[in-house]
């Protein structure tokens, strides 16, 4: 069965860091591009950052552009997530989620992808 298993999240003061991992277990971790969403209460999912299934483009939402990155490392079926300068707003569930190679990939689409993790918890203090 395919699982997609975050961790690292936690409660950080603003202006602190977190790095968010995620791993990945029965698929084929090449095949998918990644992405990284998150839902804060009352708010739509919202996408945060993508990286195709090489890791030869990554991109970011413009709320955490210059702050976040996502990365990936294919041997060890694992993307992240980096996130600096955090800021309140930032509060979210994070999710992981994979995407089966397409030509019809739209990156900032819920609907875009196949399988999700379960979510880790991010919590921003001012």
């Amino acid at each position: 069965q395919v699982q997609l298993v975050e961790s690292g999240g936690g409660l950080v003061q603003a202006g602190g860091s977190l790095r968010l991992s995620c791993a990945a277990s029965g698929l084929t971790f090449s095949m998918y591009n990644m992405g990284w969403f998150r839902q804060a209460p009352g708010k739509e999912r919202e996408f945060v950052a993508a990286i195709t299934w090489s890791g030869g483009t990554a991109f970011s939402a413009d709320p955490v552009k210059g702050r976040f990155t996502i990365s990936r490392v294919n041997v060890n079926n694992t993307v992240y997530l980096q996130m600096n300068s955090l800021k309140p707003e930032d509060t979210a569930v994070y999710y992981c989620a994979a995407a089966l190679r397409s030509s019809t990939w739209v990156a900032e689409v819920v609907r875009s992808y196949n399988y999700w993790g379960q979510g880790s918890q991010v919590t921003v203090s001012s």
